[in-house]
Formats: structure tokens, sequence, C-alpha cells
């Protein structure tokens, strides 16, 4: 990993990871004494771990590195003592003394946490999580233990897993299942999201759920091949923006999207996002899209994503430009990341999103969801009857022309209490308060979306053929 620069003569490294032990492993290289330091065991072999000085000062052992010539010494948590003079003079000392000796100093680091006065010279370097063959060797060594054949579709689903993490998931899905579970290393990795605090892990809904947008399903179910064996030669869906009026099954899609691929759901809230401090909205939506990128395979729910980048244009005179920033790095994330990430993105009031939002290629496919057809309001209908045990009369569909699926749902539970005829005339759907409005999105959907819902069958009119009477002889 660092041989290159050492041969070139580099004497100061800062390599950025959470696994320190695993950086021991893979920092090793013909040609150099390597040895490890920390502020509680002194510095040891990194073969044998035999202790080969009880030097347990960051000075002394920065000083004791002066005196080895080819030798690499590995610091653990040597940052947090940077805020010391005596560190960073030590350090500055030793520079030059290490180019002379072809020795090295490594600073083990999860963060760039580098003081001015030396952070031109040292070389940042990220180390890697573990790959698919690393992390299938690893479960390979495992399930041999407990005789148990190994899962190369559970190693896949850990990526993005330290090896730590790794390691713990394929072992607890061994206790709970006797073999390595996908389910179980999701669950593992939903411990990423949580632990960021910058996101939440939401349930899948089944596709059962969902009535109607047959439209929307389909493409759905059609850019999933893009995963599937030996079609690694069709391109990555990026993601799908659902425009429509309010209450028409928008986010119970996302979550249905989620169920169709079959991967994990992570909601992202760009609102929650923003804080008070200079730089920590920007901050956050960096570390969110990091964690996002390295849990791997994941449908990612943006719900109502106008509210949370509104007024982007105006932003240097109401924010200080914190919400075009965080706009700006949302965009080049969409743009650059290579990872499996399906960004679903929901959207009410189409004219709160910035114009470079909505241009071809930040999404493969703008839908609109409109009201309900007949034959859609029939399956929603069958749908609440069952969620709710209500009664609602199939044949009703035609008196509910113009409701949304939330207002269907909110009538099948009215009717337990005001029985159905009560709550149908309680109800005054959105279709007659905001009527305008919505007629306004669906003119502007006509040449800019694709149709989400499942269009009824055309009644073809029949020709009607009058009998003529022959007059009698």
């Amino acid at each position: 990993m660092i041989k290159d620069y050492l041969k070139a003569g580099y004497p100061a490294f800062c390599l950025l990871t959470q696994e320190p032990y695993r950086a021991e492993k893979m920092l090793v290289s013909e040609g150099w004494t390597f040895r490890v330091w920390d502020c509680l065991t002194g510095i040891r072999d990194i073969n044998s771990n035999q202790i080969v000085e009880e030097i347990r000062d960051p000075v002394e052992a920065i000083r004791w590195l002066c005196m080895n010539r080819d030798t690499v010494l590995i610091t653990h948590n040597m940052h947090l003592f940077l805020e010391m003079p005596e560190i960073i003079q030590a350090i500055q000392n030793g520079i030059p003394i290490w180019k002379g000796t072809g020795s090295a100093m490594v600073i083990v680091s999860p963060t760039i946490l580098l003081r001015p006065e030396v952070e031109k010279l040292f070389t940042i370097i990220d180390l890697p999580l573990p790959d698919d063959d690393s992390l299938y060797e690893l479960q390979q060594d495992l399930c041999k233990s407990v005789s148990i054949n190994p899962n190369k579709k559970a190693a896949k689903a850990a990526k993005g897993l330290t090896e730590f993490e790794a390691e713990t998931a394929f072992a607890l899905s061994l206790i709970r299942k006797g073999y390595c579970s996908t389910r179980v290393i999701a669950e593992a990795k939903s411990q990423m999201i949580r632990r960021s605090g910058l996101m939440e892990f939401w349930e899948p809904a089944s596709i059962n759920d969902v009535g109607g947008l047959d439209q929307l399903k389909a493409f759905i179910s059609n850019r999933a091949k893009a995963y599937e064996p030996g079609n690694e030669h069709l391109p990555k869906p990026k993601g799908v923006l659902l425009v429509g009026i309010p209450g028409t099954g928008k986010s119970l899609s996302c979550k249905a999207a989620a169920s169709i691929m079959g991967w994990p759901l992570i909601k992202l809230d760009i609102g929650n996002l923003k804080g008070s401090l200079v730089g920590e909205s920007e901050r956050k939506i960096r570390q969110a899209t990091a964690v996002i990128d390295a849990f791997g395979e994941a449908v990612v729910w943006i719900d109502e994503v106008e509210k949370g980048f509104s007024g982007t244009k105006s932003s240097g005179e109401t924010d200080a430009g914190t919400t075009a920033n965080m706009f700006g790095h949302f965009l080049t994330w969409r743009a650059e990341s290579k990872s499996s990430i399906i960004v679903m993105a929901t959207a009410n009031d189409i004219k709160n999103l910035p114009p470079e939002f909505l241009r071809a290629g930040r999404f493969d496919a703008t839908f609109f969801v409109d009201l309900p057809t007949l034959s859609e309001r029939i399956e929603i209908i069958k749908i609440m009857n069952r969620k709710y045990n209500a009664d609602i009369p199939v044949n009703y569909a035609q008196k509910l022309e113009g409701w949304s699926g939330a207002e269907i749902e909110q009538l099948a539970k009215d009717s337990l209490y005001d029985g159905v005829e009560g709550a149908y005339k309680a109800i005054v759907p959105l279709s007659k308060t905001m009527k305008e409005d919505i007629q306004a999105l669906k003119d502007w959907a006509k040449t800019r979306a694709r149709l989400a819902n499942t269009p009824d069958e055309e009644v073809k009119p029949q020709r009607k053929i009058h009998q003529i009477k022959k007059e009698a002889a």
C-alpha cells in the first residue's frame, strides 16, 4: 500500500481508517522493519506482538524512530496528541532525519486532524473497506469452523462493513439462522445508519399494498434487471422522481420500490441535516452521502424534496448560501457516485424545485402520480377493506371519482365508526378544495412527465344498426 512511497523517501503518512488492526496487516512491506506504538503498550513488533521498547510517551516514541534506519512506526491515536507543541516540534525535527535514514511514521486515524504546522509534511492515504473477495474469504473461515457452507450473496450484502463488523454479523447470522443470512447482514448494516444519526432505516412496503400505479411498478421492475447476473453491460439506474397530488401513494411507492429491488430502505431528510453552526449543514450532507455510499445497495427515499431544497436561488441572501451549497453537493454526488444506490424522491409542488434538479440525467424518469383511475380505486378499496376489516362496497369506486388513495383509506377507517355513507359525506376531497392547483399540476405533467397510473380500459364505441322494416307488398 505504501511501498512505492517508502521507496521514494516519503517520511510521514496519515492513514484514514476505522480499522486500526487491519491497517497493520495491510501496511507491511518487504525491505522495512515495521513497529507499532500506542500509549499503553509502548513499541511492539508487528509480527510477534512482543514489546520492543516500553516507551509510552509519544514524544519519546518519535525520538526513538529517529534512531532507527529503514523502520516504519505505525502509531495508533497519535492524532489525539497533536495539540501538544512538543509533538509538533518532534515531528518537524524528525522529518529530515527520517528522509535520510529511510524511516517513516504512520498516523492511523479515522479523520484528518493534522495541525497546519505539519499538514504539508504528511501524505493522506485511504484504507478501502474490504472487497467482495475479502469478505467471502472471511466468511469461509467462519463457516469452516462450524461445517457450514458459505453464502456468496451474504458476502456481497456485507459490502460496506468493516472487517470487524462483517465478522460479527456473519457470526450472529450463524447463531440465529444456522447459515449466513442476507437479512441478518442487512440488520447489521442498519447500525451504520443509526450510528450516523443523520438518516432513518425504514421497513420496505409490500408491493401488494400499492393499489394501481402499474406503469411505475413495471418501470422499477424493468430497471431492476440491471443488477441481475449477466446484465453487467446495462447502465445502472440512478433514481426516480415522483411528482403528484398529495395522498396519491408517492411515499408508499418509494417504500415498495425497495421491496421490488430487494434492498434496504433509507430515508434521507434534507431538512434534518441543516444545522445552526457555520458549515455544519454542508458537513452533515457530505457525511450522510459518504455513509450511503459505504452502505452499498439501497433505496434512498427523499420525501417532499422541494421543501429541503426550496429557496436555492435566494440562498445567498437568506442563509449565507447554505442551501445552495447542500444542493450543489447533492447534485455532484448523484452525478459522480458509483455506488449501487437508487434515489426515490417525491414532490408535491414542482414549481419550488430548481431547474437543475429536473434536467435530463438527474433521474432516470419523472413520473406524474395522478388521482386514481376507476380500476385503481377498485383495487385500493379491496386493499383498505382487507387492511382495516372494513366493508366499503366495490361499486363505491364510481362514487369516489376524484378521491386520492389517502382519502379512501380515511373513508375505510371512519366507516368503522360512522358507517360508509356517513364517512363519505364527512370527507371533502382535495380535488374539490384544490381544484385549480391540481389542474395546473396536471397541465404541467402532460408534456413533462410519464404517467404512473394504471389507465382504465377504453370502451370502444359500437355502431348502432337500425333495422329497416320492410313494407308489406
